[in-house]
């Protein structure tokens, strides 16, 4: 046989060649991590090394194909032998010798190349030869379980790419692996571009293979089908897109927040085609290794698979709160915060930049704004490269300027939206109630305007005017539970009271004397170990200048009838009130005692309530006629005896307490002492027995109050055009103390004058409308109904860039999306409307509910984050608008049950 015979591959050059080759190959070549080297038989290694030294292409040592049957422990599975050692049962070689010698002498027929990585292992690098032996499922076939090696140098990504190859699973296919350990413990491996070493992933582990289903949920997720059968929700097929959320417990401006982004078009698309799969980034130490990214995915699959009438979005909450501590639990948060938290943690999570270069910011120091501009787009894109960019990142220039030096500085930042102001009145509307001495005068509700920043004088002035009582006769008090909540100083600011209070004069040489309310239970209250009786408020509390002189029992006893004639009935000369004196005695040792145990749980409007002491329009009633209606009083001329008589014989409709502010009894009285504290803004009760109270106590009178003529008039809904609120945003500001700007000219901190200008703008425009004013002395909503277009919102008046070259993006914007808030500063509830991109038509998301809507319907005074595309990258709907729907009202067209939810569990 010739030496050409027995080469199956190709001519090879002279033996002093191949050796001179292979050993610079061996010699010179490095071990680098992830790179091939191959295994090859001992023995026939040095044959060649024998056959090549000879110089002889006859030589009888001629080693033929490479053969490494010595090295398996079958020829069937070709498994490595174990414990083999390098030099003695094996050589290694690079892959550049490998190719060389296999092309030269080529190999066995059916053996397999045994091609080892280098891996890096703890301080070193070796090439394993040895790969990691796992077994190999599908979640939807436990049973079904074949072997594969890969190596510790080999991504996961390798593994699942085997797997669907071995499992015939469609490469379009997004899927999810799982490593189920020796104990049966899984974990999801959520990097598939990491190395099976950094997975930890080792022999005889098996890797579980899942695919999401067509409803957008993952199997492991074990959905619970709420209400629904599980027949009713897979034969249900609706509008993608159009689904609720329900909400997990005040979550509602997560749902609103989650339904604008969800019919954000770009996003929403690359999400549904798996573009994220290839961007979550697990390495970024500001990211949350692509939690929040795959949960939002996870949201956004099941809402636009158009198999739900609603989603639970418990995953995503879950994720949320544990990377956003401020999201944690149950309490009502803001929609726009929850939107910030989110574009940002999905940026980062998807952000293509693995390795964040510092950069050094510079200012403009003359140069042109355009280069400028571009300078610091540039920047930005070097740190920040992402879908979130790309869809919702603009530029904007900021102008600084030093009140003293007066130093210019010019810079461009990023933003992801804009939070625009609303124009502030200066007025404020208030209501409040008017509360006469006069005790025949019924309360009187006024509207009255105000200065947003004026005092408690000016709201006193402004009713002045309406009810000529002098202001400086009036004393204002937050009436709350049947309580006062507080009782203001003239000199105390508006800000301080929310919309309604009460107002009182107080003389020197008087007591404002705060009266409240109280009915006696009908059994003692035993549960509190004493003997006393409880005692629940009632009513409205009320507020009496009281001479100093008069405070004591009996003559505040008659002031307090007076006070409550107009509902409180006095009692008939010939209707009984007597009782025994051990009996009254008794009756006051318990007064004395008597513990309140609670109010009502009622909620009392709060209300001003305005007290004056102007008494022309009323007389005092004649003694006589109050000592006959049971006064404790009598009259001087009275013999003691007949006094003593009356004591015995008549009893009081109430008794006096002094309490607390919060109508909680502290002391009892003494016969003739004072009951009034004058320390202290001084506070007492009247306490009413059940059946005395149903006798003589009007209810049905106390709550009366007549309308001013100035609440008749209809009070004006102010408006304002989107417009105004970016005009605001650009209008030049003085810097607050809090938040100088530190000047490098004048070296210190500096109350600069600040001006923001729109440079560039987005695809999407997120404008956020700060209806929350926050400052050091007020907090407010704002109500006004804001103006917004739904089609062509037009920003190329307040643009800096002018010159547009051909292909650039236009300016004008159409709605795809709205948040709305309802209710005030502590509470409220949070809806959305949005668009659907693929039938156009507008719907309202209310959590799970679902409705239609129409475009007369979007703008309200509710408004609170706007979403807007840019027209030059609106693609027209795929499918066409529901029909007979504009006729239809949004109540009257709920799609579908909203009692279809999907519980999904934490991982």
């Amino acid at each position: 046989m010739t030496a050409n015979s027995r080469c199956s591959a190709a001519e090879p050059p002279g033996l002093e060649t191949q050796r001179r080759e292979i050993e610079s190959l061996l010699r010179e070549c490095e071990l680098r991590v992830g790179d091939s080297w191959y295994v090859v038989e001992h023995r026939w290694f040095e044959q060649w090394k024998e056959f090549v030294e000879t110089g002889d292409q006859n030589s009888p040592s001629f080693p033929g194909q490479i053969n490494n049957t010595e090295l398996f422990e079958d020829l069937d599975s070709y498994h490595l032998k174990e414990r083999l050692v390098e030099n003695e049962d094996f050589v290694l070689v690079p892959a550049e010798a490998w190719h060389k010698l296999q092309a030269w002498y080529g190999m066995v027929d059916g053996q397999p190349p045994l091609e080892r990585k280098v891996v890096d292992l703890p301080s070193t690098l070796k090439v394993e030869i040895y790969p990691v032996e796992v077994f190999l499922c599908l979640h939807s076939n436990i049973e079904n379980v074949i072997t594969a090696e890969f190596s510790r140098a080999d991504s996961i990504l390798s593994i699942q790419k085997a797997m669907c190859q071995a499992f015939s699973v469609p490469s379009s296919s997004e899927c999810r692996l799982w490593i189920k350990s020796l104990d049966s413990s899984c974990e999801r491996l959520r990097n598939v571009h990491m190395s099976v070493l950094d997975a930890c992933l080792s022999s005889g582990m098996t890797v579980i293979m899942e695919t999401r289903n067509a409803d957008g949920t993952w199997p492991s997720s074990r959905p619970q089908i709420m209400r629904n059968s599980a027949e009713e929700q897979d034969s249900y097929r609706g509008q993608p897109g159009v689904c609720g959320l329900t909400n997990l417990g005040n979550t509602c401006f997560m749902n609103s927040a989650l339904q604008c982004l969800s019919n954000t078009p770009p996003l929403t698309e690359y999400f549904l085609q798996s573009s994220y799969l290839e961007e979550l980034n697990f390495t970024n130490p500001l990211g949350m290794k692509g939690e929040i990214a795959e949960a939002y995915a996870d949201v956004i699959k099941q809402m636009w698979s158009g198999r739900h009438y609603s989603v639970v979005p418990r995953v995503f909450k879950t994720k949320v709160g544990h990377f956003a501590s401020q999201f944690l639990g149950y309490q009502q948060h803001d929609s726009q915060e929850l939107l910030s938290f989110l574009l940002d943690g999905l940026h980062e999570d998807l952000n293509r930049v693995k390795n964040k270069e510092y950069i050094e910011l510079r200012d403009a120091d003359g140069r042109p704004d355009q280069e400028v501009a571009e300078e610091a787009w540039r920047n930005h894109r070097r740190r920040n490269d992402s879908v979130i960019v790309d869809t919702f990142h603009g530029l904007f220039k900021s102008t600084l300027v030093c009140p003293e030096c007066h130093k210019v500085s010019v810079t461009f930042d990023p933003f992801c939206y804009l939070s625009v102001p609303l124009p502030v009145s200066k007025e404020r509307v208030m209501e409040v109630f008017f509360v006469s001495l006069d005790p025949y005068a019924k309360p009187v509700q006024h509207r009255v305007v105000v200065p947003k920043a004026g005092k408690v004088s000016d709201l006193c002035s402004a009713l002045s005017e309406m009810t000529k009582v002098p202001p400086t006769q009036m004393v204002v008090a937050d009436v709350f539970n049947h309580r006062f909540y507080k009782i203001y100083n003239a000199d105390e600011s508006l800000s301080c009271i929310l919309d309604r209070d009460d107002i009182f004069q107080q003389e020197e040489e008087q007591v404002l004397l705060a009266l409240y309310l109280r009915e006696r239970s009908h059994y003692r209250d035993y549960g509190s170990g004493s003997s006393s009786y409880g005692t629940t408020l009632f009513g409205h509390p009320l507020l009496l200048n009281v001479p100093r002189s008069s405070c004591n029992e009996e003559a505040l006893y008659k002031l307090f009838l007076q006070r409550l004639a107009r509902y409180v009935r006095l009692p008939d000369p010939s209707e009984e009130l007597e009782e025994e004196e051990e009996e009254e005695e008794d009756g006051k040792e318990e007064l004395y005692k008597t513990q309140t145990n609670g109010v009502s749980d009622g909620i009392v409007t709060l209300k001003i309530t305005l007290l004056s002491t102007h008494q022309s329009q009323w007389q005092m009633p004649q003694p006589c006629k109050l000592e006959q209606a049971c006064s404790p009083t009598v009259l001087a001329n009275e013999q003691p005896a007949k006094r003593r008589a009356c004591r015995k014989k008549r009893k009081s409709l109430f008794t006096i307490q002094a309490v607390n502010s919060n109508g909680m009894t502290e002391r009892g009285t003494k016969d003739g002492g004072s009951i009034v504290s004058f320390s202290s803004q001084p506070y007492v009760a009247i306490d009413w027995d059940p059946e005395m109270k149903k006798r003589f106590y009007n209810e049905n009178e106390a709550e009366k109050y007549v309308k001013h003529t100035s609440m008749e008039v209809p009070q004006q809904q102010t408006t304002v055009q989107l417009q105004e609120c970016i005009e605001l945003f650009t209008t030049v500001e003085t810097l607050e103390e809090e938040n100088p700007w530190y000047c490098p000219v004048c070296k210190k901190h500096q109350l600069a004058t600040k001006k923001l200008d729109l440079w560039s703008l987005p695809e999407v425009l997120i404008i956020h409308l700060k209806r929350f004013s926050y400052t050091k002395f007020t907090r407010e909503k704002l109500d006004s109904i804001v103006e917004f277009p739904l089609r062509d919102l037009d920003f190329s008046a307040c643009l800096l860039r002018k010159n547009l070259s051909n292909g650039e993006p236009l300016s004008r914007y159409d709605l795809i999306a709205v948040s709305n808030h309802y209710g005030g500063l502590r509470d409220g509830h949070y809806t959305s409307y949005a668009k659907n991109k693929d039938n156009g038509q507008w719907y309202y998301f209310d959590d799970s509910k679902v409705t239609y809507a129409r475009e007369d319907q979007i703008v309200t005074n509710a408004a609170y984050v706007l979403f807007y595309h840019r027209q030059d990258q609106i693609r027209k709907p795929t499918l066409p608008a529901p029909d007979d729907i504009t006729s239809c009202k949004a109540e009257d067209t709920e799609l579908g049950s909203a009692a279809s939810y999907f519980n999904m569990e934490t991982e």
